[in-house]
Parts: structure tokens; sequence; C-alpha cells
């Protein structure tokens, strides 16, 4: 079991935990000995793969930022004083239209484009400004989770979800420029097709042009996080770290 230098049980703060990614990052973690606090806008599922899940679950709708302080006081509650060493932005929404088509600049409302920027880009900026005790307290890390879609236009992924990430990467740079003389670091990891419930019809035809042929994998993509969490990554800050078995090339 992974301990701290202080032989203290190190702590994640994870959001959007309830599925793909987020699962197989409280997998890699909890399997390390950490402990992990779990966020989602949904109630903990028993089918949820952690003991301690229903104590360290926070139901949080992140597109709401005027419930957003609360939630983070809860989290504050629940760390009572302790460390945080890691936080890690995961949640991330992409509404598609009536029909499950792709939303573009054309045809994406307002009240749309306010949800998804709340989500994907507000969200984490504040969370990490409203941890910040407990980070600089553990010399922490953060790491946003961007997207494919922030760097080129994609055929599934909306504009607004796409529009957001790219805004995600600028913000993780800014965060660690930001951040990094507290002591905490700032990283961005940016999965490509990723093997989850969520793909979108057609992506098959996308595997094709990959150049490793295949679907990346979720726990592939939480071993890249846990590694931006951990000793080794110790002097990287403000990286974008691509996970697509090469499509960006």
């Amino acid at each position: 079991m992974e301990r701290s230098n202080t032989d203290e049980r190190k702590t994640l703060v994870l959001t959007g935990a309830s599925r793909g990614i987020g699962h197989a990052t409280v997998i890699r973690f909890a399997s390390a000995g950490w402990r992990v606090i779990t966020i989602s806008r949904m109630a903990f599922s028993e089918d949820c793969p952690w003991e301690a899940g229903p104590e360290d679950h926070v139901q949080l709708d992140l597109s709401d930022m005027n419930g957003l302080q609360a939630g983070i006081e809860q989290l504050r509650n629940r760390l009572d004083g302790a460390p945080l060493n890691a936080l890690v932005n995961n949640a991330g929404i992409s509404p598609k239209g009536p029909e499950g088509e792709r939303l573009g600049t054309l045809n994406t409302d307002f009240d749309t484009w306010s949800r998804v920027f709340n989500v994907n880009l507000f969200a984490p900026v504040f969370l990490a400004r409203g941890l910040i005790d407990e980070l600089k307290q553990a010399q922490g890390s953060i790491v946003n989770v961007t997207s494919i879609a922030g760097s080129r236009v994609h055929p599934f992924a909306g504009a607004a979800y796409a529009t957001s990430k790219a805004a995600l990467a600028s913000l993780t740079r800014e965060m660690a420029a930001d951040f990094g003389p507290l002591g905490v670091r700032v990283n961005a990891i940016a999965p490509g097709e990723i093997d989850t419930a969520i793909l979108s019809p057609g992506t098959d035809k996308l595997v094709e042009e990959i150049p490793l042929r295949r679907l990346g994998r979720p726990e592939e993509v939480a071993a890249t996080i846990y590694f931006l969490c951990s000793q080794p990554a110790a002097y990287v800050t403000g990286a974008e770290i691509h996970i697509n078995g090469g499509q960006h090339v």
C-alpha cells in the first residue's frame, strides 16, 4: 500500500466518477491504498467498485454554480483538515440533439453552452481554488481531463464540448503558472477514443484511422492520471498528455 512521507493515507478527490474513466481511476488509486472521495450528479451506486463509496461520495451537480460552493464546503468537511494529494477534474458533458446528433455552432442554444462550460471549464478551476489550502498542505497535484476534440473538429463531440475542452487545456497552463509557486502541480490528459459506454455509433470507422488500430482502455487513461499524481511526475506541470493511440498525429 502506498503511503505519503508522513505515513498518512493519501487522498484523491475525483469528479465524474460514475462510469468509464472515472471508475477505472477509482480502482487504480484505491488499489494503491489511496482514499478516494468521489463527486457526481448521481447518488452513489451499489455497483461501484470501492468499499468506502457511500461514505466518501458527494452528490453534486457541477452545472449549478450556486450550489458549487456548498459542495466545496462538503468536501472540506470530509477532509477535516487533512491534506489533499490530488484533484482530478474528470467530469464532462457533451449534449446531443433530439435524434442523438452532434450539436454545432448553428444549433446549440445559450443554456446548453452555459451548462457545458459550467461543468467542463468553470467547475475545475473553482473546485481547485476552493480546495487550495488542502492541496498546498499536501503539495498536491491537479489533473484536468481535456479531449482530442479540443484540438480538432470531431464528428461526434459537439461545438460546446469541443471549445470547452480547448479552453480547459489553456486553463491548465494558466493554473500551472498560478498554482506552481504554491507547490501544486497542474496537468491535463487528452483522451481520444476510449472504450466506454458513451461511445457514439460510427466510432469503429474512426478506429481504422488510428495508428494503433484500436480503442483505448479506461485503465490506460487511469494509469496516466496516476502517474501525474505520483512522485515520478514531481517536475511535470503545465503539460497536456495525449492518450489516443496516435490519433492526433
